[in-house]
């Protein structure tokens, strides 16, 4: 049994000072902030009043420190995009591919599907980011790929490896009733519609959320945008009674105010993604096809990628420094802030009992900070990978 002692720890739910916590065999065995000493420890870690919280859930990331998986579709490339974004907190994640061919989502299917069989509490799925998108909407996404589905297309996508798609991004305006009814009945149960990259009215976006959509992707970006007249997709978002809506923190696809304004409104059920194109440090310059684009670098900010038309193309970050963001500039309180990026994606994609939590059975996924939210250690599983 191991164990970490002068720790403040966030359960997920609360915070205790001067706490210890005790691992055995990858999972959380005690918290207790009382002085009783164990007499089964072999190996105990002083965290001098630092931080101890849950170990960060990534649900839309592309890349790692140099590595993309739309470019390499297999399980090295997995393996390196968790390690990159691991050694900053984020002890869970679910890769991303953008607008592409289906082949292409095939292999990266497969490729998951062999991370997830070596990791599943680190790599549980794999999030499909289009190409079924609102043309007028597809941001940096090239046009060469969005479309809608040719015919057979849906069949094919849902016939291998179908459990492992967890999230599935479209627009359901582009859709048929009997397409998208395909879809639901093609999907795993596994998997979770999001609405994102659309031009959606107030009225379809709210008759998606109420007809098996339960999320929406990176709110604000690439949806059409609240009016008095319209109140559009963001509209729809913030008047839905259930609907779970990720946001982007990096400081440049959000305004910190617009941030501030929906965690207001939604609460817990808004959820921090990082949207992460490279990280750790950020690869320069990436070519695929008619995907192109530049990093930014940024004297007062992380940097951003955009394409040769000047749209954002995702981000240069990991999702600890949206949670810092979230909190020094956004204002949003450190408690929920990190619920919105450990509790509330767990509980997202069905983990919410053994994942986002520092609590008796819960993996033991840990990472100690500093009172600036800087990553000092990561623990997956109890085990040391910083």
């Amino acid at each position: 049994m191991n164990q970490f002692v002068n720790a403040t720890v966030f359960t997920g739910d609360e915070w205790l000072t001067n706490a210890t916590v005790r691992v055995e065999n990858g999972r959380i065995q005690e918290i207790t902030t009382a002085d009783n000493i164990s007499t089964d420890i072999t190996s105990s870690i002083d965290l001098a009043g630092d931080y101890l919280i849950p170990g960060l859930i990534d649900l839309q990331l592309y890349g790692g420190s140099n590595l993309f998986l739309n470019e390499v579709p297999t399980p090295d490339t997995v393996r390196h995009i968790y390690n990159s974004h691991a050694q900053n907190g984020t002890t869970t994640l679910l890769p991303t591919i953008h607008s592409t061919s289906l082949a292409v989502m095939q292999q990266a299917m497969a490729a998951v599907a062999v991370a997830r069989d070596e990791d599943p509490f680190g790599v549980p799925g794999l999030h499909i980011e289009g190409p079924y998108f609102n043309p007028v909407k597809r941001g940096a996404h090239s046009m060469a790929y969005v479309r809608t589905p040719a015919e057979g297309e849906l069949e094919a996508l849902f016939s291998t490896n179908a459990d492992i798609i967890r999230i599935l991004t479209l627009a359901p305006e582009i859709f048929s009733p009997e397409q998208f009814e395909t879809i639901k009945q093609l999907k795993h149960p596994n998997t979770l519609l999001s609405l994102g990259h659309s031009n959606a009215t107030y009225e379809q976006a709210t008759a998606a959320f109420d007809n098996g959509v339960p999320l929406s992707t990176h709110l604000y970006n690439a949806m059409r945008g609240f009016e008095s007249r319209e109140p559009g997709v963001v509209g729809a978002v913030f008047d839905h009674p259930t609907v779970r809506a990720s946001i982007i923190a990096d400081s440049y696809h959000c305004n910190p105010t617009t941030i501030r304004i929906a965690y207001r409104l939604l609460g817990e059920r808004l959820f921090l993604i990082s949207d992460a194109l490279f990280a750790n440090p950020p690869r320069p310059s990436f070519t695929l096809g008619q995907f192109v684009v530049h990093y930014e670098p940024d004297s007062n900010g992380p940097g951003r990628y955009v394409n040769d038309e000047g749209n954002l193309a995702g981000s240069a970050i990991t999702l600890i420094d949206c949670v810092r963001i979230a909190v020094e500039q956004a204002e949003i309180p450190l408690t929920n802030a990190l619920r919105m990026a450990s509790t509330v994606p767990a509980d997202i994609i069905g983990m919410g009992h053994q994942l986002g939590k520092i609590q008796p059975g819960y993996v033991a996924n840990l990472v100690r900070t500093d009172q600036s939210l800087h990553t000092k250690g990561v623990w997956t599983q109890g085990v040391a990978i910083r």
